[in-house]
């Protein structure tokens, strides 16, 4: 087998075998999972509430991509704190873990959605924000990976955890989830799709 094909196995291996679990760490289906995930963004839009996407490096850069396509196309006001002087002011002023949750707390109110993406799920920055989500009364969704003991599949309301060891893996399985809860919610099915989607056109 090549290394193309090698890579595309193991990358889909970790989609079949997504965990989905509660908060207290029981698991669900895959599609009850998305279900769900629905539901709550529902009720933020429904209820006039916020979802913030956080997370380091490549997840900032999805945190940031999600945030414009769930306010755009899904319709739900969401934000994500990655733009280079907030991150620079929290890391120079407050240090690097108050990096999100600093800015949360400005800013989240009870009633909206923390998501956090995080391939390892122990960043310290990221376990620091899920604190500051619950003691304002914030819905929590965890995306992690890598070990499956990481600190923030045990946190959420909602937890997505991509058993695979490398970087690369996890983190193109979150980028393909995180389109996935966002298309199932605008009801976007590709298979079912006789011509191509115009994005200058939030509804199908």
């Amino acid at each position: 087998m090549t290394y193309y094909k090698h890579y595309l196995s193991t990358h889909d291996a970790a989609l079949k075998n997504l965990e989905i679990t509660n908060r207290g760490g029981d698991l669900m289906e895959q599609d009850v999972g998305f279900d769900r995930l629905c539901e709550v963004s529902a009720k933020i839009r429904e209820g006039g509430f916020k979802q913030y996407l956080v997370g380091n490096g490549a997840s900032a850069a999805f945190a940031e991509h999600m945030a414009l396509d769930w306010t755009k196309n899904g319709g739900v006001p969401s934000h994500a704190f990655a733009n280079s002087a907030l991150l620079t002011a929290m890391g120079n002023d407050l240090g690097y873990e108050e990096t999100f949750c600093a800015p949360l707390s400005w800013y989240a109110s009870s009633g909206d959605l923390l998501v956090t993406i995080s391939s390892s799920g122990d960043s310290p920055n990221i376990i620091r924000t899920i604190e500051t989500a619950r003691a304002k009364g914030m819905g929590v969704v965890t995306f992690s990976g890598l070990r499956p003991d990481n600190a923030s599949r045990r946190l959420g309301d909602i937890n997505l955890y991509i058993p695979a060891k490398t970087y690369g893996i996890v983190e193109c399985a979150h980028q393909l989830l995180l389109h996935v809860w966002l298309d199932k919610f605008m009801g976007v099915a590709e298979w079912n799709c006789r011509g191509f989607q115009n994005m200058r056109q939030c509804k199908l």
